[in-house]
């Protein structure tokens, strides 16, 4: 049998570029490729690339330079892949370039360069995807894209503007990673809550019935699938008020990943964002009263062009206001092509580093209020990791996020497998995590 010619993938940047990932590895597979760990057992190295930034462009132009000197034959993808004068200046030598989200052409310059080898035992399309997160969790993208035009941001011209998938195909991807052992989905898009805007909100047919493009519609339909359902870039507009009442079901986590950025009106205006502050802060706590397990992440720029102190000042009294339970932070950086490099008032490096330093505080401090209100309490976790030598399992609460929030470490943890959801009695916490012990113990 001639050996199936072997891909090695370099998988760059956020959540929605695995998601291509998978994609093209889905793909690749059906075609009768298989998938090499390391470089030196790939006969060609794609590597999905990141442009967001000009750091994230430069470790994707780092990373695809590693590729050509460990193997040798490299083909690029994803969002840097819009500037392929960059990247053929760097790297000459590149074999293929594609943007993001072309998952035909970048399986083209597969073929181009890597002939399939037919095999009626090995081309078969797997029931389900092939997944590059753990077993128990994935991602669910449910659209492409984005409308809005912030200063500091290029991602609509490198991915495009708004493109909603229909929802039963959603949900159909949704079932077959459930089928495949997937308990936790997460949503994920470039604004979640604009789902369905651009195709009007578009009914499609999913198991007999018309199911909305909508926000709200589809969230209910995943969420009455049975998995943890964790929803992400959700921005702050009228209409996620009705989520509010499916956590409160317990068809979706008591979660919201909301991309803030500031809380400074001026900031938001020059940054090209909603301004409303005060009704934000309001709707918020509006919701925790709704549902007082709600649990708040965000991220915020510090250093933002002409941001004064009491911008900033202001932005670190809505965290502690508004109780933002996980708060991640990034200093200002500007980016090729972005409007915000226009803008006067470059904030110094150490007057970024301070704001940085003392934002980060103050998120420290209300992330400890807020788990410190959960000792004592049972609640259900999903495991991530197991150490039996430890007698310890790496776990996650409906709170908590992979790879961006904090953990709970659950000790006296016997016969617990990844993937398990089981009950924990909280002991104690720290500034981001929780400790606890099995119901059982």
């Amino acid at each position: 049998m001639t050996q199936a010619p072997k891909i090695g993938l370099v998988s760059l940047g956020c959540p929605k570029a695995l998601v291509d990932s998978e994609r093209i590895m889905t793909t690749l597979r059906a075609q009768g490729y298989s998938f090499s760990r390391d470089y030196a057992g790939a006969d060609v190295v794609l590597v999905n690339t990141c442009g967001f930034l000009d750091s994230a462009k430069q470790e994707s132009l780092e990373a695809i330079g590693e590729a050509l000197n460990e193997n040798g034959r490299v083909i690029v993808t994803g969002c840097l892949g819009v500037e392929e004068n960059l990247i053929r200046e760097t790297h000459p030598s590149v074999l293929a370039i594609t943007g993001p989200h072309q998952y035909e052409s970048v399986v083209n310059a597969v073929h181009d360069h890597l002939p399939p080898v037919p095999n009626k035992f090995v081309d078969l399309v797997p029931e389900n995807s092939l997944k590059l997160t753990p077993r128990h969790y994935a991602y669910l993208k449910i659209s492409e894209g984005c409308n809005n035009r912030c200063s500091f941001c290029i991602i609509p011209q490198i991915r495009g503007d708004l493109a909603s998938r229909p929802a039963a195909g959603i949900l159909s991807e949704a079932e077959g990673l459930i089928r495949s052992g997937v308990k936790e989905l997460l949503v994920i898009s470039q604004d979640t809550s604009a789902y369905g805007l651009d195709i009007k909100y578009a009914a499609s047919k999913y198991r007999g019935r018309e199911v909305k493009a909508k926000f709200y519609d589809l969230a209910k339909e995943l969420g009455e699938l049975g998995a943890w359902v964790r929803l992400h870039y959700v921005y702050p507009y009228p209409h996620v008020d009705q989520i509010m009442e499916l956590m409160a079901e317990g068809l979706v986590l008591p979660y919201l990943d909301i991309p803030f950025q500031h809380a400074s009106p001026k900031v938001l205006k020059a940054m090209r964002r909603p301004a409303h502050q005060e009704k934000t802060l309001n709707r918020i706590l509006d919701w925790k009263r709704q549902v007082p397990d709600l649990t708040v992440r965000s991220n915020f720029i510090v250093g933002f062009p002409g941001e004064t102190e009491e911008d900033f000042e202001m932005m670190l009294d809505f965290i502690e206001e508004a109780e933002i339970d996980r708060a991640g932070c990034f200093k200002y950086e500007p980016v090729t092509g972005a409007t915000a490099n226009e803008l006067e008032g470059i904030v110094p490096d150490e007057v970024m580093d301070e704001r940085f330093a003392q934002l980060m505080e103050v998120a420290q401090n209300v992330s400890f209020g807020q788990l410190q209100k959960k000792v004592g309490r049972t609640i259900d976790v999903i495991v991530d990791d197991v150490r039996p030598e430890q007698n310890r399992v790496i776990a996650r609460s409906k709170w908590d996020a992979p790879e961006i929030d904090g953990q709970v470490i659950v000790n006296q943890a016997d016969g617990i497998k990844i993937g398990d959801i089981v009950q924990v009695t909280v002991t104690d916490n720290d500034e981001y995590d929780l400790f606890a012990v099995p119901v059982s113990a």
